[in-house]
C-alpha cells in the first residue's frame, strides 16, 4: 500500500496561486509479474481571473512488469486524466510499453515508447533509461540516466498549446542511496520538455506548461514494514498560452509505503 501528500507553491504565474495532490495506491508481485496502480487527486488555486475557478484534477495511473527470461523484462503503462475542469486536455488517455535488459547486476537499459492522445493533438515520447547498481557492504547505491525525446503532432491548432515546440530533447540524472534503514536520493532534469510522461510512467504532465528545469531531493527511513520519505522539487516552466516565463514551482512530497 503506497500513499503520498504534496504541497505546492507557484510563483510568477498568470493563473496559478498554491495547491495540494494526493495519492493513493499499491503493488502487487506474483513471481514474475508486478502490478502498480495510483490514483491522485489534485486542487490549484487559481487567479480569477484569467481563470474561472479552481482548478480540479483526477488522475489514474497503472503499470504491469513481467519478466520473460533471466535478463528481460517487459512493461506496459496506462495513464488516464478523468478529470480536468479547466483545461481541454481533459479525458486524454496516455500508452506505454517497454523493454529492459539486465547486461549484468550491476547494469540494466530499458526502452519505453509512449503516446499520448490529447484528445486536440497528440504526443509521443521515447525514453531511455540506463540504470547502474554499486553496493559496498551496508551501503547500495543506484545511479539513472534518463534521456526523453518528446515529439508533437497537430499542436499549432489551437492556442492552448500552439506555442509549443514541435520537438523536445530533454536528459536526467537520479541518484538513489540506502544505507541500513535510512535511503536518500537526489536528480536533475536540464533541457526543455512539454507534454511528458515523467517518473516511470507514474506523472503526466498534460498542461500547456514548457519545463527547462528540475531539480529534486529527497531523505526517507524504513521502520520494519513501513517506509517514510519526503521530497523537495523544483521547477522551472514557461506558460505556454501566455508564453510567460521563469515560472517556478516548489513542491514538498511526503510519502508512506506499508508492506503487507
Amino acid at each position: 500500500l503506497e500513499s503520498y501528500y504534496e504541497s505546492f507553491k507557484v510563483s510568477n504565474s498568470k493563473q496559478k496561486h498554491d495547491g495540494y495532490r494526493v495519492g493513493i495506491g499499491g503493488r502487487y508481485q506474483f513471481e514474475n509479474i508486478g502490478l502498480k496502480g495510483v490514483y491522485e487527486h489534485g486542487l490549484t488555486h487559481t487567479f480569477q481571473p484569467p481563470l474561472k475557478e479552481d482548478l480540479i484534477v483526477d488522475k489514474l495511473y497503472l503499470r504491469a512488469d513481467y519478466r520473460f527470461r533471466q535478463s528481460w523484462r517487459v512493461n506496459v503503462h496506462y495513464i488516464n486524466v478523468l478529470k480536468d475542469n479547466l483545461v481541454p486536455t481533459a479525458y486524454s488517455a496516455s500508452y506505454g510499453a517497454g523493454l529492459t535488459y539486465d547486461v549484468n547486476k550491476m547494469l540494466s537499459v530499458n526502452f519505453t515508447q509512449f503516446y499520448t492522445d490529447y484528445q486536440i493533438f497528440d504526443a509521443y515520447q521515447s525514453d531511455l533509461k540506463l540504470d547502474l547498481k554499486m553496493r559496498f557492504d551496508d551501503l547500495k547505491i543506484k545511479i539513472s540516466s534518463i534521456t526523453k525525446a518528446i515529439h508533437l503532432q497537430g499542436y499549432e491548432a489551437t492556442i492552448f498549446s500552439k506555442n509549443a515546440q514541435e520537438d523536445y530533447l530533454t536528459s536526467g540524472l537520479k541518484m538513489h542511496a540506502h544505507f541500513k534503514e535510512y535511503h536518500f536520493g537526489a536528480g536533475a532534469y536540464f533541457g526543455k520538455r512539454a507534454f511528458a510522461v515523467m517518473n516511470d510512467g507514474f506523472k503526466l504532465q498534460h498542461h500547456a506548461m514548457e519545463f527547462d528545469r528540475t531539480y529534486a531531493m529527497g531523505a526517507g527511513r524504513n521502520f520494519s514494514d513501513l517506509i517514510l520519505r519526503f521530497q523537495y522539487v523544483y521547477q522551472r516552466a514557461t506558460e505556454l498560452p501566455f508564453q510567460n516565463e521563469n515560472v517556478s514551482f516548489d513542491n514538498l512530497r511526503f510519502l508512506g509505503t506499508y508492506k503487507f
